[in-house]
């Protein structure tokens, strides 16, 4: 018997103009293709492209891309949070531990939980109890709501989202990274201003990403697939993020990675 390796993307994909963003903060690429290339060729190596014989007059192709460093499948850093976390400053992307983003992933199906609704330490547990699992330090939550289904349409930004108080909890059992296959970790934008406006509490405004000023975490958000993940533990979670010097977030692909038995035949009977 031998092992092999399996891996998951659990990330999703950066389009142009990506319907995943709120309009004003779209993603925009700019695709240069092969015969725009071998212009650009004759202008940098001074080559008539009839003369590039390997490609038949073609260059290269490459893409301008302008977008945030929140778009698509990205780590948001303590530095998105807040200036300062646990009394220090907070750490930009680049500061990030990079031990923080490669270990045991655990899958936690919050699927119940309606749009809008608050994720709840209670809600945790309870995940936590139906599939038998006990967290442990370095650990990586992956918060199961499918509302990934929705990209694409407006409901995708109408998601459930962790309570300050469920944050605050996975970080004191030693979790360093949260993530989850929506929008944001916190509960849909709209419903967190219809609060405000019918109490007037401030406490309603963007807990879950606030509370990383009492605990320092990182989280990310626009995970995809993770219905694919065949068990809810018993596998590694790759999520290492691009080091952008300074800033609050970084683009990553997030990848599933489980080892699975692999059976040897053996040629001829004995």
């Amino acid at each position: 018997m031998g092992k092999k390796v399996r891996i998951i993307d659990i990330s999703s994909t950066i389009e142009h103009e990506d319907p995943k963003d709120p309009e004003a903060f779209r993603p925009k690429i700019q695709y240069i293709d092969h015969r725009t290339g071998a212009v650009q060729i004759r202008q940098m190596f001074g080559v008539d492209p009839k003369d590039l014989v390997y490609s038949g007059g073609l260059g290269w192709s490459i893409e301008v891309v302008t977008l945030m460093t929140h778009s698509g499948t990205h780590v948001d850093a303590p530095w998105h949070y807040h200036p300062m976390a646990e009394g220090r400053k907070a750490k930009t992307i680049d500061e990030c531990p990079l031990e923080w983003f490669y270990g045991d992933g655990v899958r936690l199906d919050l699927r119940h939980k309606k749009p809008g609704e608050e994720i709840t330490v209670e809600d945790l547990k309870e995940a936590l109890d139906k599939i038998g699992y006990k967290l442990k330090p370095g650990d990586i939550v992956l918060i199961w709501t499918d509302t990934d289904k929705k990209a694409g349409t407006p409901e995708y930004f109408d998601q459930p989202g962790l309570s300050r108080e469920a944050v605050l909890w996975l970080v004191e059992q030693g979790v360093k990274v949260i993530g989850i296959d929506a929008w944001s970790l916190d509960r849909t934008f709209a419903k967190q201003a219809e609060e405000y406006k019918r109490t007037g509490d401030g406490t309603k405004i963007w807990p879950a990403h606030f509370a990383g000023i009492e605990k320092e975490y990182c989280h990310i958000e626009k995970l995809a697939n993770l219905d694919k993940i065949p068990k809810p533990y018993g596998f590694k979670v790759a999520c290492f993020p691009v080091k952008i010097a300074k800033a609050s977030a970084g683009w990553c692909r997030a990848v599933v990675i489980i080892e699975e038995e692999e059976e040897t035949g053996q040629e001829g009977g004995q």
